[in-house]
């Protein structure tokens, strides 16, 4: 099944810091799969292994784990050690406190803290991390692996109430939602990720060993985009991406409700209220298919439009041109 695809916008704000450091980006897009032309286009999209490649290109290119994005480097190793420090702790609480702790030391990098308000822990990132605005880049990414490690540790997804960041929301907002598996708010007074606090007792359930197998896939592993099927969408989307593997020929939005246990009209006031709606979410399963197979670069283009449905090869093309700005052939030709 493929996976959700990633947006332009993160592809370029990934780069921004080489490009500052005067590194030429152009040979380490086209190593990782990703036409340099796509940048030109905000519908352009990549596939989550094309991203995972140029970022660890960009890692070895500039020999910091903040990629150049942050107003001074972190050096390899760093965020090893903070796990290494954190996961001698008992429960998530003292893991978290360590390790916020533990990046509290180096000047000039993250200033993070952990909260108790009520019955909520809140997770915030109190400086900005770059000065500059068109780096908030490599605030989300905190937000994300902070979250996504705490959740590894314990051996369970711990749900997030809500995200919120300290700037305006980007051309990409509606990317975030389904990033960050919550509600998501731009514009707020501080940047943070908020959740149920009893998950600070949770008992961490990893060791080291378990550590060094996970530390070899990460941060790419940690940063990969996850579908945690905890909205009426990603259920949705999960439907028509199982059955895509087996049969061109996707649900109808009465069978997907029917697949859901829910009347077609519940279906489409669930979808609408989170913001989309069958059709953007078929759109979507085959955008990423068809992506995803363009990128492999074995199958012809013929064989990929018959697979996703289309009865014509003209028709697959207009919609590719839809969705990414670009038709099938030039974004294989591009690679």
């Amino acid at each position: 099944m493929a996976k959700p695809t990633i947006t332009v916008h993160h592809v370029r704000a990934v780069l921004r810091g080489a490009e500052r450091h005067g590194i030429d980006t152009v040979p380490l897009l086209q190593a990782s799969g990703i036409p340099p032309l796509l940048l030109g286009d905000d519908r352009a999209r990549v596939t989550p292994a094309q991203f995972a490649q140029l970022f660890r290109a960009l890692y070895r290119a500039t020999g910091d784990e903040f990629l150049g994005l942050g107003a001074a480097p972190s050096r390899p190793g760093t965020f090893a050690m903070m796990c290494y420090a954190a996961l001698g702790c008992r429960d998530l609480g003292g893991a978290m406190r360590r390790g916020t702790t533990f990046y509290g030391l180096f000047p000039h990098g993250p200033d993070l803290g952990l909260e108790l308000v009520g019955t909520e822990a809140v997770f915030t990132v109190r400086n900005d991390l770059a000065g500059h605005d068109e780096d908030r880049f490599l605030t989300e990414c905190l937000v994300i692996i902070w979250h996504r490690l705490c959740s590894w540790l314990v051996g369970r997804r711990i749900p997030l109430a809500r995200a919120a960041f300290g700037y305006p929301p980007p051309p990409h907002k509606d990317e975030y939602e389904s990033l960050f598996g919550c509600p998501v708010r731009f514009g707020d007074t501080r940047t943070e990720a908020v959740f149920d606090a009893r998950w600070l007792t949770a008992p961490l359930v990893r060791d080291e060993a378990a550590l060094d197998q996970m530390l070899r896939r990460s941060p790419f592993e940690l940063l990969s985009r996850r579908a945690y099927g905890t909205t009426v969408g990603e259920q949705v989307r999960r439907a028509l991406a199982g059955t895509l593997r087996a049969s061109p020929r996707l649900p109808t939005l009465d069978e997907t409700a029917t697949r859901l246990a829910m009347s077609p009209a519940t279906l489409r006031r669930r979808l609408a209220q989170e913001g989309t709606s069958f059709q953007q979410l078929k759109d979507a399963v085959r955008r990423d298919a068809a992506i995803a197979g363009l990128a492999e670069g074995r199958e012809p283009i013929a064989e990929i439009a018959a697979r996703l449905g289309f009865s014509e090869d003209t028709s697959f093309h207009r919609a590719f041109r839809r969705w990414t700005g670009t038709t099938p052939g030039s974004y294989r030709l591009g690679q």
